[in-house]
Formats: structure tokens, C-alpha cells, sequence
């Protein structure tokens, strides 16, 4: 017997089992990769939905509903109370006006006097701007009680009232300038100063528009991150592969 040619044959059999093998594994490899690239786009898909599905996003868009409807509700009694108006308020209901809303502009006037006429056009474009803050007028001459308890003297007077508690007021235009062409800003200023108004926020309209555009920004570029992350994965399975 040829000890070295059965050598030579046994040598060239273990060298083709080991090439069969490790072409079978290497075809498995190829196989698995190719699962997992086809994996990818889905896998990706089901980690979105399962976000959108998310309990915890459902019962926060839930609170937001009901939140909202809650002011809606608010703002729909107040205003059938006269808040977003300039209207005018008699002696007999003043009181009560006042007494029952947290803030209230009482603008004390006489029907003859122009300065009055001048101050009713600035509390009407403030009424609608300052909605949480109620704006009166009231007839001096059909008002005695209050412009006595109220030591009213000269008109126009605005009177501005906090829970209740008369906190400040405009006598004549002397703290406006003196002149008759002064701006509302001038008024309102005013009102800020003395705690009666509110500085005006931005309309809910604007602040839903960009809470919205800002989720869309974060989702796109999640999605952006995630489309990268998955190609830099594949890079670097075509570089590990060469």
C-alpha cells in the first residue's frame, strides 16, 4: 500500500468536508443577512405603530380633550357673563358685578362729556383683549350711591377692582398725558401695572399650530435617525462582508 498517496486522499477529503462547511455556513450567513435587511423596513414600521398605539400617548391626547373642553366650557359661561364685552351695568347690578368676578374694570362716565366718549372706545378695544377681566361702564348721574361710597369727583373715572377690593384708578387724562389722542397702550399699561389685566397671550390657535408642526418635526426626524441608523447597519455589514 502507497502510505502517502491514502494519505494524499485522506488529506484531500478533510480539506473538501471543511470547504463544504464552511460553504454551508457561509450560505447560512447570506441567508440570515438577508432576512435581516428584509426585517428592517418592518420592524421599523412596528416600533412606529406601536408608538401611536401607545396607552400612555391614548390617555394623555384623552386629558388634553377633556382639558380643553373644560375652558371651552369656562370661557362659554363667562362670556355669557359679559367677559370679551364693554357693556353698560346699572346701579342696582353693579354690586353684584363686582363683588362675584376676580376682575373688574369699572369705567364711571357721563353721557355729555367727550373725554367719557373717548375713554368707551379704548375700554372696547381692551374688553376683547383682556377676555378673563370684565369691562364696565356705569352712568355717575344714575349711580349716586358708589360715586359717593366710591368718592368719585371728576369723569371719566376708571375704577379697578381685584376680588372685590378697589385697588386703583384713572382720574381724568392728567395720568394719560393729559391730551385727548393718547393710545389704548397708554390705558392699558395702566391696567397691567395695577394687577386688573393680564398680559395677552398667544391665541390658542397659534400655540396648537406649533405644538402640532413641533410633532411632526420630532417624527420626522426620528424617522430620519432611525433611516440613517439603518444604512450606516448595512455599511457596515457590506464593509464586514468584504
Amino acid at each position: 500500500m502507497d502510505v502517502q498517496k491514502v494519505k494524499g486522499q485522506m488529506h484531500s477529503l478533510a480539506f473538501g468536508q471543511a470547504m463544504a462547511k464552511a460553504a454551508e455556513d457561509y450560505k447560512k450567513e447570506l441567508v440570515a443577512s438577508e432576512k435581516a435587511a428584509a426585517a428592517g423596513p418592518s420592524y421599523a414600521q412596528v416600533d412606529i405603530d406601536d408608538l401611536l398605539d401607545d396607552p400612555e400617548l391614548e390617555r394623555l391626547h384623552a386629558e388634553r380633550l377633556a382639558a380643553m373642553q373644560k375652558e371651552a366650557e369656562k370661557r362659554a359661561a363667562m362670556q355669557r357673563k359679559g367677559h370679551g364685552t364693554y357693556e353698560e351695568v346699572a346701579e342696582g347690578d353693579f354690586l353684584e358685578v363686582v363683588t362675584k368676578t376676580e376682575r373688574v374694570v369699572a369705567h364711571f362716565f357721563h353721557r355729555d362729556f367727550e373725554r367719557c366718549r373717548i375713554m368707551d372706545k379704548h375700554m372696547q378695544a381692551l374688553a376683547p383683549r383682556h377676555f378673563g377681566t370684565r369691562f364696565i361702564k356705569v352712568s355717575a348721574p344714575d349711580a349716586p350711591f358708589f360715586v359717593e361710597k366710591l368718592q368719585i369727583r371728576m369723569l371719566p373715572c376708571v375704577v379697578m377692582f381685584v376680588n372685590g377690593v378697589a385697588v386703583d384708578r384713572i382720574v381724568g387724562f392728567d395720568q394719560l398725558g393729559a391730551a385727548d389722542d393718547f393710545p389704548t397702550s397708554t390705558v392699558e399699561k395702566k391696567l397691567l401695572k395695577a394687577g386688573v389685566v393680564q398680559p395677552p397671550e398667544r391665541p390658542k390657535e397659534d400655540s396648537d399650530d406649533e405644538a402640532a408642526q413641533q410633532r411632526a418635526r420630532t417624527m420626522r426626524s426620528g424617522l430620519a435617525q432611525l433611516g440613517r441608523r439603518q444604512q450606516r447597519t448595512e455599511s457596515d455589514e457590506d464593509s464586514d462582508f468584504d
